[in-house]
């Protein structure tokens, strides 16, 4: 139950802002709010009672921590899901949460980097000019006049992130056992894989090391641009970066003072992301608001700045293959080729009629196509197809979880730069080129290239190999004759025992005729003639048994 004071914890807050007003309403609820009702007596007595339900949401995720802040930054992205209002709310959670004072930003500088700030900087500000759920920033100018900004994990963190990790664990153990739907959800491994995800968080040096390798995969590029890592001075709960100054990817009235092409913007986001998945299997997992700029240069054709990337995302071939499959048929609503890949790749029990799969699938995807394409929300597409694949026991897959919220991400902040972004014909031609290129013999080749090293390094082992394998296989062949030998001698040796089991029961017949002789004279004389018979066929029977 060491999960327990944490899980108190929760429940307190959630009564201090008085969050079950969201449950209003709501059918299977009575009882829970039932349950907070004691917790509610301070209510009367709390400064939360100014503020309004929104607002209240949003103070209780701060206090809560990085977990519930990464919750509410998501939805901050998603006006289709939520209230306008509360959307706007929630988006002070992207890089405004309030921040620590102790201990100082001079203090960890000295701790971890063992000379003091102004050996290291030659101007700190004290001040934080934006904190998040994990960490905050600072200005920072280094001695040789570069301008950088350094990031600290907030004192504590980690220990807050465990004690979150443990309850949602054990919730997760209560929904696999004692729900219908537990087996579908697999909730256990979807909390398993956030647990490697979020823990990986609290390690600025890997958060630099994604940095820089997302900074490789798209050098030179007129789409995106990642700043620089000083390693010198970055540690696991320092970070120094490269300061840069973009435009917040929120700020549209910022964004059109610039002259950007915010439709060009919102199309170059979406093949940003599908150009990580599919093309570098590496992509930014992380991609909220409060992590996005934009470069004020080129406005006609604008570039991105992306930062923080502590949350990394990658698939392994065989997810990513049949991701872009499953997404081009839905695209081009070949419901069938849909029905085959989730039964091919697993997603649904092998023994799943593809038939009445592809009935499912038709029915849902069906009439939201027959919208136009902008009104159209990935999200919702992906709810409903979900919730009709639970008929058909479709398990969520923990290795596209990640991504799936990604994607969530990218399309309800395209929505917010383009409102008539049109997701599907940005992605499509992207999806039919990544097609192409799997096909193409150029791509075969180079697969070969990058295998040719392996096969090369095996060749001098080659030789043995191939001797092991004849010895394997005589030694085979030997035991292939030997099991034919005893199985040829199994089979006589029991032909032997039926032969003399017959005989034996054809001489206890005998003997028990002999017997019964008087006995038989005396019932024929009586006409039971079909007893007797009965009779001998028994005992025939019975000897032939023993």
């Amino acid at each position: 139950m060491s999960h327990l004071p944490r899980l108190i914890r929760i429940i307190s807050v959630i009564a201090k802002y008085r969050l079950d007003a969201f449950l209003v309403g709501q059918p299977g609820t009575a009882l829970l709010r039932l349950a907070l009702l004691p917790w509610k007596l301070r209510w009367a007595f709390s400064k939360a009672r100014h503020f309004t339900r929104n607002q209240r949401l949003r103070l209780a995720m701060e206090e809560l921590g990085p977990i519930y802040i990464k919750f509410g930054q998501l939805l901050s992205t998603r006006r289709d899901f939520i209230a306008v209002e509360l959307a706007e709310e929630l988006r002070s959670l992207q890089d405004n949460v309030p921040p620590f004072t102790s201990p100082s930003i001079e203090q960890i500088v000295a701790d971890t980097l063992d000379a003091p700030a102004t050996e290291v900087f030659r101007s700190l500000d004290s001040q934080p000019f934006a904190s998040a759920s994990v960490a905050q920033v600072h200005r920072a100018t280094l001695h040789s006049g570069e301008e950088v900004v350094v990031k600290v994990l907030r004192p504590g963190i980690e220990d807050t992130v465990r004690q979150d990790i443990k309850l949602l664990k054990w919730v997760a153990r209560l929904i696999a056992t004692r729900t219908k739907f537990g087996k579908r959800l697999r909730p256990v491994e979807v909390v398993n894989d956030y647990e490697g995800v979020i823990l990986g968080e609290l390690n600025l040096q890997a958060e630099g090391a994604n940095a820089s390798q997302l900074k490789r995969n798209f050098e030179g590029s007129p789409d995106l641009y990642v700043p620089k890592i000083y390693w010198d001075y970055t540690r696991r709960n320092i970070l120094v970066m490269e300061r840069i100054y973009g435009i917040p990817v929120t700020d549209i009235n910022a964004l059109h003072d610039c002259n950007i092409n915010l439709k060009k913007l919102a199309e170059t986001g979406v093949n940003i992301f599908f150009s990580q998945v599919f093309e570098h299997n590496f992509f930014h997992a992380d991609m909220h608001p409060g992590n996005i700029f934009v470069a004020r240069e080129h406005p006609e054709n604008p570039q991105y700045i992306a930062i923080d990337c502590a949350i990394i995302g990658s698939l392994s071939r065989d997810d990513k293959d049949y991701l872009a499959k499953n997404l081009l048929a839905i695209f081009k609503r070949d419901y069938r080729r849909v029905a085959e890949l989730h039964v091919e790749c697993g997603w649904v029990p092998p023994e799943t009629q593809v038939h009445a799969f592809e009935s499912a699938m038709r029915s849902v995807c069906e009439p939201i196509f027959e919208k136009p394409l902008k009104d159209i929300s990935f999200a919702h597409l992906l709810v409903q197809l979900f919730s009709t694949a639970g008929r058909f026991n479709m398990e969520v897959q923990p290795s596209l979880v990640l991504l799936q919220k990604t994607l969530l991400n990218v399309e309800g902040m395209g929505r917010q730069l383009y409102p008539d972004l049109d997701l599907w014909q940005t992605a499509l031609p992207f999806l039919e080129n990544w097609q192409r290129k799997q096909l193409s013999p150029f791509t075969l080749f180079e697969e070969l290239k990058e295998q040719l090293p392996n096969w090369l390094d095996q060749l001098p082992h080659l030789p043995v190999q191939v001797i092991n394998a004849l010895v394997q296989a005589d030694k085979l062949t030997s035991i292939n004759a030997t099991l034919a030998e005893q199985l040829e001698a199994t089979r006589k040796l029991r032909e032997l025992q039926a032969q003399r089991r017959q005989r034996g029961g054809i001489i206890v017949l005998a003997a028990a005729g002999i017997t019964l002789l008087p006995a038989v004279q005396s019932v024929l004389t009586t006409g039971s003639i079909i007893t007797v018979g009965l009779a001998a066929v028994g005992v025939f029977l019975l000897s032939f048994k023993q």
